[in-house]
């Protein structure tokens, strides 16, 4: 399926003043994803708050609708968060893990997940295994089978780490979750949107995301999915009057399917965003955004590494739209701040976010530049020409 380029740029007006390189965390907005918010933030100013959400139920419901399709769940096990981390928190601090519970994690793993891991560790005298990377970088599958202990209740896995291009096995660490009786959390936050992700296939139990990455919805919108086989073991860290029902004086019943882990306070205009992000990658479809994001990566790593004085630091066996690279004597803030003057965006991942994978490279941060389906072979050539000096 090739891809309407003409129109997709269209609908993305940034484009046409400046290159810009998804940095893996600011996706640009597609037009009808900023008109969606905003007419209902125009409503809500006109008939106010509560009567707008009315309004607007039939896109608030789509949200549901629409990521069980994206991820080939059921509406029932997705819930909106307000950010990708915090969905990730409201499933994991509601496992029932006890004190002696093993958890299996690669060095790859999102700095805040792996802090939370670390602090629960403490709290909970729960032990952290880290699984060692293969010799492309990604976590290795069979050593994660020889780590397996009595007492190895999870497996905790970033999809694709933010601090390089690598995509982790998912689908066979889903197997050996499966295999073994073990919970397996995916952190799909740089995954979904850029890629085909099916949780059945996966074989995860809990998944999470945000909207602002490669699905180019709103900033301060997460989503979670959390599957119905495992919902009643997890107890949701807080709740509130959406989350559960106030049935008696000393008791309460908890919603259904996984609206537990929601608030009834949400950034509507933002649910609402989200949901037409969602309708807009399906319609283009995740595997021609794959082919499209794939193709410009490879392109944009290859002329990398054909230039004098640059390293691309890529790793895994697949690799995506995330491209990390360095020039020479130069500091990765520095190449940021001059493409930055010639229009081009970027970002830099540093060591404190990845101690475990930059630290093990001994890298203390890299240039990352994410491509995305709407940039151009043009601007490939273009970044390449800057970063080159000229």
């Amino acid at each position: 399926m090739s891809l309407d380029l003409d129109r997709l740029r269209a609908e993305t007006p940034a484009c046409k003043t400046m290159i810009h390189f998804n940095n893996a965390g600011s996706a640009l907005q597609p037009r009808p994803v900023t008109e969606a918010i905003m007419a209902h933030l125009a409503r809500e100013q006109e008939i106010g708050g509560y009567e707008a959400e009315a309004e607007a139920a039939d896109a608030l419901a789509s949200f549901y609708t629409g990521f069980a399709g994206l991820l080939g769940a059921d509406p029932s096990e997705i819930a909106y968060v307000e950010n990708a981390t915090r969905a990730w928190d409201m499933a994991f601090y509601g496992l029932p893990l006890v004190d002696g519970d093993r958890i299996l994690t690669h060095g790859s793993e999102y700095a805040s997940n792996y802090l939370a891991l670390l602090q629960q560790a403490g709290r909970r005298g729960l032990h952290v295994d880290l699984v060692p990377s293969d010799g492309s970088g990604q976590i290795d599958v069979e050593a994660l089978k020889k780590m397996i202990m009595p007492r190895t209740r999870l497996i905790a896995l970033t999809h694709v780490p933010t601090q390089g291009g690598l995509v982790n096995p998912a689908e066979a660490v889903g197997r050996v979750a499966q295999t073994h009786g073990l919970l397996y959390m995916l952190d799909a936050c740089q995954s979904v949107g850029q890629m085909p992700v099916n949780v059945e296939a996966i074989g995860c139990h809990i998944l999470s995301g945000t909207g602002r990455k490669f699905l180019r919805g709103p900033r301060g919108t997460g989503f979670l999915y959390v599957a119905n086989s495992i919902l009643n073991t997890i107890e949701p860290p807080f709740i509130d009057l959406h989350a559960a029902t106030w049935t008696g004086a000393d008791s309460y019943e908890l919603a259904e399917g996984a609206k537990r882990f929601e608030n009834f306070e949400s950034y509507v205009a933002g649910r609402v965003g989200l949901a037409k992000a969602v309708e807009y990658a399906s319609d283009i479809g995740l595997k021609a955004i794959e082919e499209r994001v794939t193709a410009l990566a490879d392109d944009l790593r290859t002329r990398l590494a054909d230039t004098p004085g640059v390293s691309v630091h890529d790793q895994g066996e697949r690799r995506c739209g995330i491209v990390t690279f360095r020039v020479t004597d130069e500091p990765p803030s520095d190449t940021a701040a001059r493409l930055a003057a010639a229009g081009i965006n970027v970002s830099v991942s540093v060591r404190r976010y990845a101690q475990l994978d930059l630290g093990a490279r001994g890298l203390d941060a890299v240039t990352r530049a994410s491509v995305h389906y709407y940039n151009t072979e043009d601007e490939v050539s273009r970044f390449v020409e800057v970063v080159a000096g000229g």
